[in-house]
């Protein structure tokens, strides 16, 4: 029941991502990617504790300032780095990434790979709390792992796909990712630190992912629907797809 509560969430969203997909990829790269997301969990330690070390973040932080230093340098520098690399290491000689839609499918694989695994370690840590900890990242931690995969995952198809404005994509997929978890992690100090504060702060924090998984998944449905075929190595110019389309962009409701 622990495991089941630690990984389900990671699964139905995989399984909402993956189902979008009108080609859908195969089932084992699909696992694989999963497993790397796994493996970039324990791959981000290794740039988290040199930071750790070298004074760009305490792990006790007392103020804002802390707080802001710990959710970007002990956090979202780390594992979507981390991520990334496992993102690059999957698909760097993968003839099936053929698909613009298909750099959100693999991003959200091992995102959600990295979110499970780090829901596990959470879940068995709680002890007799598990059941409150394994709800409260299933509505916020999880999700939020998500809609960060999901920018990652777009952007790493403009990058690989070669389109024009290939160097701004390439920042893009990993500065990206970056700013949105930091200022999530934040968020959630920030409500811990000041406590005259929390209630306020919290909403802001709702605010926050309301809009970020509202955007995430219009990008997700957009992509899924104007979905084409590019071919590896092949221009995406020359399949009508917008390169500078910018994530910023609102899509049109679906």
């Amino acid at each position: 029941m622990l495991l089941f509560a630690a990984v389900a969430p990671a699964l139905i969203l995989l399984w909402y991502v993956y189902h979008k997909d009108t080609l859908p990829e195969p089932t084992r790269l699909i696992f694989k990617g999963f497993c790397f997301g796994g493996i970039s969990a324990l791959l981000s330690t290794f740039i988290s504790g040199p930071l750790l070390n070298m004074g760009f973040y305490t792990t006790d932080p007392s103020n804002w300032l802390e707080a802001v230093k710990i959710s970007f340098f002990g956090a979202a520098i780390p594992e979507e780095t981390a991520k990334l690399l496992m993102l690059w290491l999957l698909l760097r000689n993968c003839p099936e990434f053929d698909e613009r839609y298909d750099g959100i499918v693999y991003g959200t694989t091992v995102g959600l790979g990295f979110a499970a695994f780090e829901n596990l370690m959470y879940v068995v840590s709680a002890g007799a709390n598990w059941v409150d900890v394994a709800f409260t990242r299933a509505l916020f931690a999880v999700p939020g792992h998500f809609a960060f995969a999901v920018v990652m995952g777009y952007f790493f198809a403009q990058y690989s796909l070669r389109g024009e404005n290939r160097e701004g994509a390439m920042v893009k997929m990993w500065l990206y990712p970056v700013i949105l978890h930091g200022v999530y992690d934040s968020l959630c100090f920030f409500s811990e630190l000041n406590q005259a504060l929390s209630f306020i702060i919290t909403l802001g924090l709702i605010a926050f992912c309301f809009i970020l998984f509202k955007k995430t998944r219009a990008r997700i449905l957009k992509e899924a629907e104007s979905n084409e075929y590019v071919g590896s190595g092949v221009s995406i110019r020359n399949h009508g797809y917008d390169v500078n389309h910018d994530w910023t962009d609102k899509p049109e409701d679906q």
